[in-house]
């Protein structure tokens, strides 16, 4: 399910429709990556657990392309 709103650093909801628009593509195209690449895991035998947990720590890896956001 897509986010209702997409909060910007101040915590304002970004509103531009161009943006809000790259925003779901990107998303809907992220959830069907991560789908995929769950279900060929545990189809290969990774745990499921297992496999959730690298997934969030590839998650907690990324850093920001902007210095001043961390």
């Amino acid at each position: 399910m897509t986010p209702e709103i997409w909060p910007q650093p101040d915590g304002a909801p970004v509103s531009c429709r161009e943006k809000l628009r790259m925003l779901a593509e990107n998303h809907a195209e992220l959830d069907q990556t991560m789908r995929d690449a769950f279900e060929d895991a545990v189809l290969m035998g990774v745990d499921p657990g297992g496999m959730r947990r690298i997934l969030v720590e590839m998650v907690e890896s990324l850093k920001s392309p902007l210095k001043a956001a961390e």
